[in-house]
């Protein structure tokens, strides 16, 4: 399953080069061309699936045990003090290209990135409880 048109299709069958680091029959990973941090990287299934929702939990479990690898050789490789793990899904939530993927970056001590969000509380704890009602409804169909 390949999408002609996706950038990570294409790396993944070799029409655009990466600097891999990673790679089996099911998951490929490779360095980030515009690192948040340097030594950032991308885990991606080989086969396209978008969004999060509608890939395969064996598939997710194929890639998500990479991203724990490259969390790891992150930190021994380039003594990294932590990680961020990213994933995205849409173009509202910051997702630029459509085809499953995370992002694993490094952390520095003093790498001078920060992920700042301003919190939004909710007005009372039965508006919390309101969204999660509905939440939960979608979970059990």
């Amino acid at each position: 399953m390949n999408d002609p048109d996706c950038i990570f299709c294409k790396i993944i069958s070799g029409r655009i080069p990466s600097t891999k680091l990673y790679e089996d029959a099911d998951v490929l990973a490779f360095m980030d061309i515009g690192p948040i941090v340097k030594g950032h990287a991308l885990v991606v299934p080989k086969a396209h699936y978008d969004p999060l929702s509608q890939t395969p939990d064996d598939v997710l479990a194929k890639v998500i045990a990479v991203v724990r690898r490259i969390a790891q050789a992150q930190q021994e490789g380039l003594g990294a003090d932590g990680v961020n793990i990213h994933q995205a899904n849409g173009a509202v939530a910051g997702q630029v290209v459509p085809h499953l993927h995370f992002h694993v970056v490094p952390r520095f001590k003093h790498d001078g990135h920060h992920w700042n969000w301003t919190p939004h509380p909710y007005a009372d704890l039965s508006e919390a409880a309101a969204l999660a009602d509905r939440i939960k409804a979608a979970l059990s169909r």
